[in-house]
């Protein structure tokens, strides 16, 4: 297997994801899930990720699908297609999985994975937090991290021009 299959291999739709969870959690690991659109990839997102990863054994992104990125953003939006934006995320390696979700908000995956630990960046209250409710109710843990100053898609964007 090449390194671009092994990438791939760290996509998984939503049955995978559901009953790898379950396998997982079986096994004692901790899980981690965040979401977001990630259209342009930054230095925010790489310590906003690697920060996430820190909190627990697998991290888990829910990346939101072209179709939902532009009801979340506009029809402008997304600059980088949903395949692209997935594969340059599993690239990473601290990010164990990405799943994509076509829904505003991750909030149907999050019921099917109930992770351990839910993490979303600064800018988000805990109760704001879609899911919040799910993982306290299933006894995991909210944590918010402090965005990095200065780094945004949509700064990137305006100073691009685009």
């Amino acid at each position: 297997m090449n390194n671009l299959e092994e990438i791939k291999y760290k996509i998984y739709d939503f049955e995978t994801i559901e009953s790898c969870s379950e396998l997982w959690k079986s096994e004692g690991l901790k899980l981690v899930f965040t979401n977001g659109c990630f259209d342009i990839l930054h230095r925010g997102h790489v310590e906003y990720l690697s920060k996430a990863k820190d909190l627990g054994d697998v991290l888990i992104v829910g990346l939101n699908t072209d179709k939902s990125v532009k009801m979340l953003k506009g029809s402008d939006r997304p600059i980088n297609d949903e395949d692209s934006r997935a594969l340059i995320l599993a690239s990473l390696s601290f990010v164990d999985v990405v799943v994509l979700f076509d829904e505003e908000t991750p909030l149907n995956l999050i019921d099917a994975i109930k992770p351990d630990v839910l993490v979303k960046g600064g800018d988000y209250t805990a109760e704001e937090i879609v899911g919040y409710d799910i993982v306290k109710d299933s006894g995991g843990e909210i944590v918010i991290i402090d965005l990095v100053d200065g780094f945004s898609t949509t700064n990137i964007i305006k100073k691009a021009d685009i």
